[in-house]
């Protein structure tokens, strides 16, 4: 039996700018964080070496890989060879709420087949291997920004360069500005799900609209400038930069805002919250503010019938956290 884990992530600024339609053309950026809510999966060898057990949100058992309908599990199951197995996938939070959980389950099932077959691969490789699979052989219409959270962990400032490579910085804080960060953002759940497939279909079509990528041109430009400010330990800056990218990301596609998130929103900026967005694609999930001690009571008096998410940073990214050969 082999478990992982892997982290689910929450990005900053700069999102957008991870599609290859416009990164390719113009070099994007993103700064994100990972957060202490995880995706388990496990493994071990089935009773019938010849069969597939896999538990997820469905149940499948199959004869053949070319029967799985799980895409991701069918994808790299092939890739590595495998049959005769018996998976599991549990998590913290539920898939389409904005944090990542397609890209953090498929780095956390590739740090799971690589341990299987007693392969190693740096975290930054399996982030590579994760963008291979979920946008070149499935042809997912999604960024590069999320393999990378959820694969190394921590507070990352992640360029996507026009050459197609990746360059990673982490950001590093004081304890101190560490821990006041961590303490000054809030979640709150808006009780629904989504797909983003639609909303960032509609996306990159946008890129080539000049409106819209001067609108990413800002973004970007955002992850740039909030990176300089927490490297300069002004935590505080987090609130107007929040806000600032969300007013720009809006205008991206019809589908990312509404009038319910609108509305908790402008709530929330009036009780308190210095800046926020919404977290993911768009369309529903989570709602992060960043809003200091003071007046956070009052925040979450005013956001009262919305649920409140704790969390804190992980800083380890997606790793095997049992192995029993």
């Amino acid at each position: 039996m082999i478990i992982t884990k892997t982290p689910f992530r929450m990005s900053f600024a700069g999102g957008g700018s991870d599609l290859k339609e416009y990164y390719l053309n113009h070099g994007g950026s993103v700064l994100s964080v990972s957060m202490n809510k995880y995706i388990y999966l496990s493994m071990h060898p089935h009773f019938h070496d010849d069969k597939f057990f896999l538990k997820y949100s469905e149940n499948e058992y199959v004869d053949s890989i070319e029967d799985i309908k799980h895409k991701i599990l069918k994808q790299l199951l092939t890739d590595y060879n495998l049959k005769g197995i018996d998976f599991n996938s549990s998590a913290d939070i539920p898939s389409g709420t904005g944090l990542g959980s397609s890209s953090a389950f498929t780095s956390g099932l590739i740090t799971l087949c690589n341990a299987y077959t007693n392969r190693y691969m740096s975290q930054e490789d399996i982030a590579k291997y994760a963008c291979e699979i979920e946008i070149d052989k499935l042809k997912e219409p999604i960024g590069k920004q999320d393999q990378y959270a959820c694969a190394m962990g921590g507070i990352n400032f992640i360029k996507f360069n026009q050459d197609n490579t990746v360059s990673i910085e982490k950001i590093l804080l004081e304890p101190t500005k560490f821990q006041e960060l961590e303490d000054n953002l809030l979640l709150f759940y808006l009780g629904d799900t989504r797909s983003a497939s639609k909303i960032l279909a509609e996306q990159k079509v946008n890129t080539s609209k000049s409106d819209k990528v001067e609108n990413l041109h800002k973004m970007v430009k955002l992850s740039y400038e909030l990176k300089d400010e927490l490297q300069n330990s002004n935590i505080d800056a987090m609130g107007d930069i929040l806000h600032r990218g969300w007013m720009y990301k809006k205008e991206l596609a019809s589908q990312i805002s509404n009038e319910k998130i609108d509305y908790y929103y402008n709530l929330a900026l009036q009780n308190g919250a210095t800046g926020g967005k919404l977290l993911g694609a768009g369309g529903s999930g989570f709602l992060l503010f960043y809003v200091l001690k003071e007046e956070q009571q009052r925040l979450r008096l005013a956001l009262l019938d919305l649920e409140e998410f704790s969390f804190k940073f992980d800083t380890e990214g997606t790793k095997v956290i049992y192995y029993d050969d």
